[in-house]
């Protein structure tokens, strides 16, 4: 029986370890395994992944990727694999659990404040952040209900595609699912971008906010602010 629930696979101090964690694990390793092995052998390849990954970013951002494309970059892989690594006949999709999308989520929530405040300050970003004061509650709300979206949106993807799978093999099994392991194969790079795509422009937001306002706007005192000419009758 196929079923795309989360299960136990053993338990560590009485905690439960489901599959999707193990499945996380490996895919790590490959991972890990993968990039020392072309870091070795094939470089250009790595070469050619960090260009690719560094364009886009960058186009999403909207100027230099700098210190986001690490974070970013490693986001985007981490999401890609764990969305197609279910195919493999023994592995779990782990992001058909619902807390690893939380989890990634919470990463990216907290990693817009990190990045807002390592590029304006703590004190100049909590001011834009709370300013005006009548809207702050609206933006605390903002912050949560995207948060809850980005995983929510993950989960739900990634979830209905395992069943969706699970169900069609389970009545007319080997040869009519290839083609829907195809549509989920496609889904898991849609959505990967997606929540990639989304945490670039919340981590912009952050880093780039009011920006044009202090460049748009001269200040009433300074010397390059034109003055009104007086017509003389």
């Amino acid at each position: 029986m196929i079923t795309v629930n989360p299960q136990v696979v053993f338990t560590v101090f009485g905690i439960g370890v489901r599959d999707t964690v193990v499945s996380t694990w490996i895919m790590m390793a490959f991972l890990i395994g993968v990039a020392a092995l072309l870091r070795k052998r094939r470089p250009a390849l790595l070469e050619i992944l960090f260009d690719f990954l560094n364009d886009l970013i960058s186009e999403i951002l909207g100027r230099s990727a700098g210190n986001v494309l690490p974070f970013i970059g490693s986001l985007a892989l981490f999401i890609f694999f764990a969305n197609i690594i279910g195919i493999i006949p023994g592995l779990t999709t782990p992001t058909s659990d619902i807390n690893t999308p939380i989890a990634l989520a919470l990463v990216v929530f907290m990693s817009v404040h990190v990045f807002g405040v390592v590029e304006k300050g703590f004190v100049e970003y909590f001011k834009e952040l709370v300013t005006p004061i009548y809207l702050f509650p609206f933006e605390l709300i903002s912050q949560f209900t995207r948060t809850i979206s980005l995983s929510v949106r993950l989960f739900g993807n990634m979830l209905s595609g395992e069943f969706l799978v699970a169900v069609i093999f389970s009545i007319l099994p080997f040869i009519v699912p290839l083609p829907l392991i195809g549509l989920h194969l496609f889904t898991g790079v849609l959505q990967a971008y997606i929540f990639t795509a989304l945490s670039t422009v919340y981590i912009a937001g952050a880093v780039l906010a009011n920006a044009t306002e202090g460049t748009a706007k001269p200040k009433s005192g300074d010397k390059n602010t034109p003055k009104k000419k007086v017509e003389r009758k």
